[in-house]
């Protein structure tokens, strides 16, 4: 396993920034060093709040803390989790949506309340009031403590692509078409993949507490153009440099 640190010559409420990058040899090992961190931090406070991601990256993470909780070593009784996006324009119940994928790859299996999770609402009639409603409900839990995270290959963070800006409030996005065709392989048909989705800004996932970022071996060339790279809203995810407490595991077979 190697450790890098990367500092800028940048400084956020007084901190040096630095991000640490933990390479892998395989998925197995990337879910049980991941679920390390995640048991680190439900396990230090009676009601942690965990911003989760979809994607098959983290499920190597999800079967794991699955198989802690089942053991007794976790309990997700009084956990409270808030997902970063959602397409826009699917249900809950459709088979490609997040609040599916959650369902199915994590809270299904573990003993959390539903009410306990959060996931915009796909269906929301009016977009600017679903995003208002979030942002709400994002304040109201007092801050997110692990942030894990997902990178597009445009170095996009959950469905901020990159723009001349980084976000402030939950968004109402039009997709790149980078992300569209990346996403296309799990839709029976390319054009039923959605154009719009729902997304946390950069804001409020760099306000939280620790971050954790995973990434497969295809990812290896955004990782370093994000970690080593200029910091720009370009390449959303070089964002990280500025955080206290950034931590990316990245396979690297």
């Amino acid at each position: 396993m190697i450790y890098y640190i990367c500092k800028v010559n940048i400084k956020i409420l007084g901190k040096e920034p630095k991000m640490k990058l933990i390479t892998v040899n395989s998925q197995q090992e990337l879910g049980l060093l991941a679920a390390d961190i995640f048991s680190e931090v439900i396990n230090s406070k009676p009601d942690p709040v965990l911003g989760l991601a979809t994607g098959s990256t983290p499920i190597p993470l999800y079967k794991e803390l699955i198989k802690r909780c089942r053991d007794g070593k976790l309990d997700f009784s009084e956990v409270r989790t808030i997902n970063l996006d959602e397409y826009a324009g699917l249900p809950g119940t459709h088979d490609q949506s997040y609040r599916y994928f959650m369902n199915d790859n994590l809270f299904d299996h573990i003993n959390i309340k539903p009410e306990n999770t959060y996931v915009p609402n796909g269906l929301a009639e009016d977009p600017k009031e679903e995003c208002a409603r979030y942002d709400e409900l994002i304040k109201s839990m007092g801050g997110i403590d692990l942030q894990l995270l997902g990178v597009g290959f445009n170095g996009h963070l959950a469905f901020c692509e990159p723009s001349d800006t980084f976000s402030n409030k939950t968004q109402y996005i039009k997709l790149a078409d980078v992300t569209i065709n990346a996403n296309a392989r799990f839709f029976s048909d390319p054009s039923e993949v959605p154009k719009f989705a729902f997304s946390m800004c950069i804001r409020d996932i760099m306000l939280a507490k620790k971050i954790l970022l995973l990434a497969g071996a295809e990812k290896k060339d955004i990782i370093h153009k994000a970690v080593y790279g200029d910091i720009t809203p370009q390449v959303p995810a070089s964002v990280l440099q500025m955080h206290s407490d950034a931590t990316i595991i990245l396979i690297d077979d």
